[in-house]
């Protein structure tokens, strides 16, 4: 195929994007609401720990501590949530005011931490915590900046800060002991922040994909169920259709009797009423389901999901195999749009990127069915071929792609047909540089089944 796994047209997966796109932002304002509700129950959980902790520490430790700047401080944290519940209650938060709350968080911590011990407090990690949620919920710049912010404030607690009093003696932790707590936190702060951020990034990449699909797999069922209405209507309209046809040919001919004309006239009547009837019946029909016209053979099935790209300066060769322990006919199988949108994915993208032959086949035996696409072009690109069917994979450059990392096509074809029990195999033909395989794999029972 192409050293782009993702072959389907730019256009096409810009579309999907942008309709994906489009009901994220649908759901956005909700998000937000929630996002500033975790922020602020977070927050909660915050002060009751840190009053907690505090008054621990006092009453059963015995440390001497300045209990009035750390209530201080504890109850600038109380103000804030209270304010933001009172005055974003109904409102949606951007990331400016995200950002702002977390920043609050930072300093409010490094100011309890620096006034209860600074770098020999062992709480001092827990300024991971604030920018760990940052590189989840926010832009990588906001999360750099608020790492460096909370590090920066470690390293002022060298300077700016105070021991931890035990029975009015004070505390002071070896210099190595804080340099170590201070480098802990430096890593603590990268790894957290890096980890975070590339496991967000791949959770939304892959929720974005997965409305697209859903996008998809919708168009894909209407224009399923609109074609399933289409051979009913014209399955349960051919016979009263046929007997008004032969009616009026025998009056139009002029050499029937009065009274045979009226008993013609009478059954054009009946019959015009019953293809009323049956209209009326099919638009109120919730399941368009014909299954006479639902069941497909398995030539039928390639021949409709290649017709679209043929034409396109490419030859497409449709066989059928059946294994060697079944010499069975070709079976019947559901038309499932899923399938079809699946293997037209496939097969446009192996026309996209053929040399002149595209080569698809279906196969059979008694426990599988399964369909080969087969293309002539210089194949994948051997370090992409463990990612293919990956979100948003793609070699293509920023301005191929239209300035937007698509590459939806081969991801929602592998969706699609694993929502349908199968599997996807691919490989290079012959060698990385000549020709590609996709291979898409069912139970025979999945296919054959209007349940499965």
């Amino acid at each position: 195929m192409s050293n782009n796994p993702e072959r389907n047209d730019a256009s096409q997966d810009k579309k999907l994007f942008s309709v994906a796109d489009s009901e994220l932002q649908s759901i956005a304002l909700a998000r937000g609401r929630s996002r500033l509700r975790s922020y602020i129950t977070i927050r909660w959980i915050a002060i009751a720990g840190q009053s907690l902790t505090v008054l621990f520490v006092w009453l059963v430790f015995g440390f001497e501590l300045p209990l009035a700047i750390c209530g201080a401080l504890i109850a600038l944290s109380l103000i804030v949530n209270v304010s933001l519940i009172y005055a974003l209650r109904h409102r949606r938060i951007g990331e400016s005011l995200s950002n702002f709350q977390l920043f609050f968080d930072v300093i409010q911590l490094a100011s309890l931490i620096a006034v209860t011990g600074g770098l020999s407090n062992p709480f001092l990690m827990l300024l991971i915590a604030p920018v760990t949620v940052a590189s989840v919920s926010l832009r990588r710049g906001y999360a750099i900046s608020l790492s460096v912010t909370a590090f920066a404030l470690a390293v002022g607690m060298l300077f700016f800060s105070l021991p931890l009093p035990y029975e009015s003696t004070a505390i002071k932790m070896p210099i190595i002991f804080e340099y170590g707590h201070l480098i802990a936190l430096g890593v603590g702060l990268s790894f957290f922040s890096v980890s975070a951020a590339r496991v967000s990034s791949d959770e939304s990449k892959l929720v974005r994909a997965l409305d697209a699909t859903q996008v998809v797999l919708a168009r894909e069922q209407r224009l399923s169920e609109l074609g399933a209405l289409s051979a009913m209507t014209a399955h349960q309209l051919g016979t009263p259709l046929a007997t008004i046809h032969l009616a009026a040919k025998e009056i139009s001919r002029g050499i029937l009797s009065e009274e045979e004309t009226k008993e013609d006239i009478q059954i054009i009547a009946e019959q015009a009423e019953r293809c009323r009837e049956i209209l009326l019946n099919l638009s109120q029909s919730r399941d368009a389901h014909d299954e006479i016209h639902a069941k497909m053979t398995l030539l039928a099935i390639l021949e409709e999901a290649s017709s679209p790209h043929k034409g396109k300066g490419v030859e497409i060769e449709l066989s059928l195999d059946s294994s060697r322990n079944d010499k069975s006919s070709s079976p019947e199988i559901v038309r499932r749009p899923e399938v079809l949108h699946a293997l037209g994915a496939f097969i446009e993208n192996a026309v996209s990127f053929a040399d002149a032959t595209v080569q698809v086949s279906a196969r059979w035996d008694k426990s599988s069915i399964a369909f080969k696409i087969i293309d002539d072009g210089p194949g994948f690109a051997f370090e992409i071929l463990g990612k293919l069917g990956e979100p948003y994979v793609s070699q293509r450059s920023d301005t191929q792609q239209g300035g937007s990392d698509l590459g939806l096509g081969f991801f929602i074809a592998k969706t699609l047909i694993e929502r349908t029990g199968g599997t996807v195999a691919t490989k290079n033909l012959l060698s990385p540089t000549h020709g590609a395989v996709v291979e898409a794999i069912w139970p025979r029972a999945n296919l054959e089944s209007f349940a499965s």
